[in-house]
């Protein structure tokens, strides 16, 4: 039969059991006669000596075709298996042992009375071709040996049918060849001279671009890994919106799927998983779980918030699962010590306790209640300053679980009637976490409460709390003076020992003796020494004070100043050369000068020593996703005290908290610090010593350049940052 232009090309060949003659395939695609017409490309089979074929437009002059680049023998063996087998007529039906091989023209699919258009899209899949650059080392190489760039539309469905079949999915997604930079660029994200100042960092640092990039806030995780999902041609999964499969997920373990930072999410088919992953290029990972699973892994990519929610979420504890507990153990607990131990060692006790602590840390909470009522045991989180109630625990499972946690706590679980202290350490998730046991006892039982203390929170940078410029500049001047007082103000739970731990972690070196004296001690620093103040054997604030100054300090760290004494030796130490950092509460920064009078402290020793006081508040942070827009009346911003410039604005746009999976429905996530730093001056010594009231010494401060505490909420507010509502909240 005489072979025409576009139509499909067919030569018999000798089948083989195992795969196709590569041979044969090579004489069905050249013919007899070593030329094939390729969808209107006239092809010759001599170059592959070289290892690669060229193609011309048929009827062009030599040299004026597109040339198209066609890896050699070596690509036609990997893809041998992908050539289907059809029968010497060429009708594609395979005919028992002796089935004929062929390759069948990719691009002309079309009926011979459709040349015309098939030209007409060939000629523009070459151009199209021709246009496009490559990432390939070998592709480049090729085509620099070769002439122009492009690459065949042949080689890219072949590629696209080899990678189909290794994977098994249905469709392929293509890798971007830009880089990750380009990407966050194309996004909006960021914009050139911002990567630029990262890739100089990056040969300072040797870090990755994108750990860089998130470390100085330029992008976000979230669309970090959307850029990197770009990247890499693989799907971005976000977890909050999709539901996860739990009998897929139930294939790996809680635990695995922590350490491989990895969670399944469904069955792409009946012999693949699709696994979401923090980290898809770990081919190790992706290796292991192949083999634990018994299933191809199909690896997509997500956020490490995303996935660590999604684990925690699919191994919380509800009511279902509490009640599954042996109600018969259970319900046969009774008082004695002996019994109670025995019943926190059943599984259900010990699983319980440990879910709640693990989805306590994954929550992001800073505080878990266990609060005894009459008809059961209730759990609340405090989550950004706010609690929230969790679960409701069988009142039946009360007194194994308070056990339970008194043991964790190296606590007397025979002594019910008093308040006890203690501590306990675990790692959750590979993340250290020190927590503080307090126990009170109630009406209906003890109530336990745990304050989780991060670790990696101590090592926060004074930048990453909120901080504005100025007042960072402010603060920062105060403390690398080499002697002096800093009192940082605030109420309980403000976020005053973060302060001063970051403080420390700049101020802390080899050359300086940096001691301190806390209750209790909240994070173990290394290279500084840390006093926990004992008040049964005598060790109080004022007492280890004392010692302190004996061992040559430079800096001291006091946790509270709670009375006259400690207060006097604390302003007598920082007159004498000593650099003493310390807490005291009070609602702004002004009062706290009126306040260590009010002590019996004289005047003219506090306005000598102190040199800076700075108050604090924390706001909730509004949820970056699902914040919502609005543009508030002259009313609203008259009411909450907005700067007279807001009011000359042509347009106010403040955001307000709406609710979405990733903050809980809450609207927040994090928190951030609101701040007033007063240095003080000259003309607020003589104020201090004329002992003028906190009012007075104000005025003076923001005549001077103090920002007030609601000022710097308001700017926050304008910021985006966090809304009107919070800050009524947290500031009076």
């Amino acid at each position: 039969m005489p072979q025409g232009k576009g139509e499909k090309v067919t030569k018999s060949a000798p089948a083989s059991d195992d795969a196709l003659d590569i041979d044969s395939a090579i004489d069905a695609m050249f013919g007899a006669d070593g030329d094939v017409d390729v969808g209107g490309l006239k092809m010759d089979a001599d170059p592959f000596a070289d290892g690669v074929a060229v193609a011309e437009d048929a009827g062009e002059p030599d040299g004026a075709g597109e040339r198209i680049v066609i890896e050699s023998l070596d690509k036609l063996t990997e893809i041998g298996d992908e050539i289907a087998p059809v029968s010497a007529d060429g009708a594609g039906q395979p005919n028992g042992d002796q089935a004929s091989a062929a390759v069948v023209d990719e691009v002309a699919e079309e009926a011979p009375s459709k040349k015309a258009d098939k030209a007409a899209k060939a000629d523009k899949a070459a151009k199209a071709d021709k246009a496009e650059k490559t990432t390939k080392p070998e592709k480049a190489a090729k085509t620099a040996a070769g002439g122009e760039s492009g690459v065949s539309s042949v080689l890219d469905r072949l590629e696209g049918m080899e990678s189909a079949a290794a994977s098994g999915a249905p469709t392929v997604l293509k890798a971007s060849k830009k880089r990750i930079g380009e990407i966050l660029v194309d996004m909006g994200i960021l914009e050139d001279g911002q990567i630029q100042t990262a890739l100089a960092k990056q040969k300072e640092t040797r870090k990755r671009l994108g750990q860089i990039l998130v470390e100085e806030k330029m992008v976000s995780e979230l669309d970090l890994t959307k850029a990197l999902a770009t990247k890499f041609g693989i799907e971005y999964l976000d977890l909050t919106k999709i539901a996860v499969d739990a009998a897929a997920a139930g294939i790996i373990s809680e635990k695995l799927c922590r350490r491989y930072a990895a969670i399944p999410v469904r069955f792409a088919d009946e012999g693949t998983l699709l696994v979401a992953m923090v980290d898809p290029a770990n081919v190790l990972a992706i290796d292991d779980l192949r083999i634990m699973t018994g299933y191809d892994i199909s690896p997509a990519i997500a956020s490490e918030e995303d996935i660590f929610g999604a684990i925690a979420r699919l191994n919380k504890l509800d009511s279902s699962v509490t009640e599954s507990a042996d109600e018969k153990a259970l319900s046969d607990i009774e008082e004695d010590v002996r019994d109670i131990r025995d019943a926190t060692e059943e599984a259900p006790i010990v699983k319980l306790v440990n879910a709640v602590i693990t989805q306590s840390v994954d929550d992001g909470a800073s505080d878990i209640h266990f609060e005894p009522q009459a008809k059961d045991l209730v759990v609340r989180f405090r989550i950004d300053g706010v609690l929230h109630e969790i679960m409701q625990v069988p009142r039946r499972m009360q007194s194994g679980v308070l056990s339970r946690l008194k043991i964790m706590a190296d606590l007397d679980i025979a002594e019910r009637r008093v308040p006890q202290d203690g501590r306990i350490g675990l790692q959750v998730g590979g993340k250290p976490i020190d927590m503080r046991v307090a126990t009170l006892p109630t009406v209906y039982g003890e109530k336990v409460v745990m304050r989780l203390l991060d670790k990696s929170n101590v090592m926060l940078n004074l930048e990453d709390l909120g901080f504005a410029e100025k007042a960072l500049k402010r603060y920062r001047k105060s403390f690398t003076r080499p002697y002096g007082a800093i009192l940082v103000t605030g109420p309980t739970g403000s976020g005053k020992s973060t302060t001063l731990y970051a403080t420390l972690n700049i101020l802390n070196s080899t050359e300086k003796n940096v001691i301190t004296v806390e209750d209790p001690v909240e994070y173990r620093l290394s290279g500084i020494n840390q006093v926990q103040v004992n008040t049964r054997a005598g060790m109080t604030f004022s007492a280890a004070l004392k010692s302190i100054l004996r061992c040559d300090p430079d800096i001291v760290m006091v946790g509270e100043i709670r009375d006259r004494e400690t207060a006097q030796i604390a302003i007598e130490s920082a007159l004498t050369g000593h650099l003493v950092l310390s807490t005291l509460h009070t609602n702004d920064a002004p009062g706290a000068l009126s306040r260590l009078t009010e002590m019996g402290i004289e005047p003219f020793l506090t306005s000598s020593a102190v040199d800076c006081v700075l108050a604090q508040r924390l706001a909730r942070r509004l949820c970056k996703e699902c914040k919502e827009a609005y543009e508030p009346s002259m009313e609203m911003l008259k009411k909450n005290d907005f700067p007279p410039e807001v009011f000359e604005m042509d347009k106010v746009v403040l955001y307000r908290p709406k609710g979405c999976s990733r903050c809980n429905h809450t609207g927040y996530k994090g928190r951030l610090g609101l701040y007033e730093v007063m240095i003080v001056s000259e003309a607020i010594r003589r104020l201090t010593v004329e002992r003028k009231s906190a009012d007075e010494i104000a005025r003076v401060a923001q005549a001077e350049g103090m920002k007030m505490l609601r000022e710097d909420g308001i700017d926050k507010v304008l910021e985006g940052r966090t809304s009107i509502e919070e800050i009524a909240r947290v500031i009076i």
